[in-house]
C-alpha cells in the first residue's frame, strides 16, 4: 500500500501526507515543537484521547538555542514550521518583531480564552502595539533569593527566611549586607556572578535596553548605568565570585560554600540542590523576599504561526494546554511554574513544600512573587542578545580586570553593534 501510495501522488491528503495536515485516516495532523522541559508528554495524549479526530506530533528539541534558531530559519524560508511553536522570554522580542508572522490568538482562539487567564505582566509581554496577542503564557520564573545559612552564621547574619528579609528588601541593603559579609569572612563571595545580579537589576526597571519605539537607549538610560555602578562597585569590593554561570566551576560552586548568595527564579531550586548534593540539604535556604519588590527570570509561550494549515485546532490545543488544569498537571510533572491566575491559588501548587530547603512553603512562597513582579518592560529585537551576550561579557570583562570604563565602552558599542 505505500509503495502504490507513494507511486501515486503521495502529496494527496488521502496518502496522508504531512504537508497537507492530515493523516492517512483523515484525523487533522498538529505539530508542536518545544524544548527542553514542558511537562506536555502525558498530557498531549491526553489531548488525543479526548479529541479522537486529532493526531498531534511532538518536535522536541533539547537546547532552546537550537530550537528558536531553527524556528527563525524557517521563518525565513516561509515553510517548516510546526502548528505550534514555543517561544522563551529572552527570544521573545525577536519574535515580536515578526509579529505578522504569526496569528493574533485574540481572533483565532476559543472565545473564552481571554487575556485574563495570565498575569498580566505575562500577557503583556506577548501583545502587541496595535494590540494583537501572538503568545499563550505557559510558565514563569519568579524571583526569590537563596543563601548558604552557614555563610550567613559565619559572618554574624541572620539564618532564618523570615530573619534575613531585610537584608534582600533592596539592592542597596543587600550590597551593604555584601560588606558586612565580606568584612567577617574575607576569602568568600556575597554572590556567583555580576551578570546574574544585574540583569534582575536592568529587567525590574520601567525601560531596558529600548525604549517602546524601539529605539536603542543603553548609553542614555540613566538606569541602566544606575544598575552598572552598583554591581561594578560590589566587584571592586571583592563581593562577586567571579564564576560564569552554568560553567563547571559555577555548578561546583554550591557544593564548595563559595558564594553566600544567589537570585533565585522558581526552577533555580532545582539547580541548587542538584549541584549543592544531598550532604548539603538544609544548608541552603530561600525567602520570599527579593530587592525591590520582585522579578522575573524565565518561562515561555505557545504560538501559532501563521503556516499553520490548522490554525484554529492548533489555537484550541494551545489554550487546553495553558489552561489552569493543564499547567498545574506540567508543574506537578517538571516543576514548571504556572502563569494562570488561577493556577497560582490552587492547593497543588500551594501545598508544594521542599525538604531541601528545610521544608519551605516553596509553592506559596513563588506564588506570591510572582505577583509582585512589575509591569512588562518593553524588549527590542536585540534585547536578548544584548543582555546574554554583550553584557554578560562585559561584566565577566570587569571581574577578570577590565577597567569599568573600559567595560561600559564595550557594552555601548557591543550593543549598537548587536542592535544594527
Amino acid at each position: 500500500m505505500a509503495l502504490a501510495c507513494t507511486a501515486a501522488l503521495a502529496a494527496t491528503a488521502a496518502c496522508g501526507s504531512s504537508d497537507a495536515g492530515t493523516t492517512a485516516d483523515g484525523k487533522v495532523e498538529l505539530t508542536v515543537a518545544t524544548f527542553n522541559e514542558f511537562g506536555y508528554e502525558d498530557l498531549l495524549k491526553e489531548y488525543e484521547a479526548s479529541h479522537p479526530n486529532i493526531k498531534v506530533t511532538h518536535r522536541k528539541t533539547g537546547k532552546s538555542d537550537d530550537h528558536h534558531q531553527n524556528m527563525f530559519t524557517k521563518i525565513g524560508a516561509g515553510s517548516g514550521l510546526s502548528d505550534i511553536e514555543a517561544v522563551e522570554e529572552g527570544w521573545l522580542a525577536q519574535v515580536m518583531a515578526k509579529s505578522n508572522q504569526f496569528n493574533d490568538l485574540t481572533k483565532i482562539g476559543p472565545a473564552d480564552v481571554k487575556p485574563d487567564r495570565w498575569l498580566k505582566w505575562k500577557s503583556d509581554s506577548a501583545t502587541t502595539k496595535d494590540g494583537a496577542l501572538i503568545g499563550y503564557g505557559t510558565d514563569i520564573g519568579p524571583l526569590a533569593m537563596c543563601y548558604n545559612k552557614d555563610l550567613f552564621a559565619a559572618a554574624g547574619l541572620p539564618t532564618e527566611p523570615e530573619a534575613v528579609k531585610a537584608i534582600f528588601a533592596t539592592w542597596d541593603s543587600y550590597f551593604a549586607a555584601g560588606d558586612q559579609f565580606k568584612a567577617k569572612t574575607g576569602d568568600k563571595a556575597w554572590f556567583d556572578s555580576a551578570a546574574q545580579v544585574f540583569n534582575a537589576m536592568v529587567n525590574q526597571n520601567k525601560v531596558g535596553y529600548y525604549d517602546v519605539d524601539d529605539k536603542l537607549v543603553v548609553d542614555s538610560n540613566p538606569d541602566i548605568k544606575a544598575d552598572w555602578d552598583k554591581v561594578t562597585a560590589a566587584v571592586a569590593k571583592g563581593q562577586s565570585a567571579k564564576l560564569v554561570a552554568f560553567g563547571n566551576e559555577w555548578n561546583t560552586g554550591f557544593k564548595t560554600s563559595a558564594f553566600a548568595t544567589k537570585t533565585c527564579p522558581s526552577w533555580m531550586l532545582g539547580v541548587v540542590e542538584k549541584q549543592a548534593g544531598p550532604e548539603n540539604s538544609g544548608k541552603w535556604a530561600v525567602t520570599d523576599a527579593f530587592p525591590e519588590g520582585g522579578g522575573n527570570w524565565g518561562g515561555s509561550f505557545l504560538t501559532v504561526p501563521k503556516q499553520s494549515k490548522h490554525p484554529k485546532e492548533a489555537a484550541e490545543l494551545a489554550a487546553w494546554l495553558t489552561a489552569p488544569e493543564q499547567q498545574i498537571k506540567a508543574f506537578t510533572s517538571k516543576g514548571t511554574f504556572p502563569s494562570q491566575v488561577e493556577a497560582l491559588t490552587a492547593p497543588a501548587l500551594l501545598e508544594q513544600t521542599s525538604a531541601y530547603f528545610g521544608g519551605a512553603k516553596v509553592g506559596a512562597l513563588f506564588a506570591e512573587q510572582a505577583k509582585k513582579v512589575p509591569a512588562a518592560q518593553h524588549k527590542g529585537p536585540a534585547s536578548g542578545q544584548i543582555q546574554d551576550k554583550v553584557f554578560n561579557s562585559a561584566l565577566q570583562a570587569v571581574e577578570q580586570g577590565t577597567s569599568v570604563d573600559d567595560a561600559w565602552k564595550q557594552a555601548v558599542e557591543g550593543s549598537q553593534k548587536a542592535a544594527k
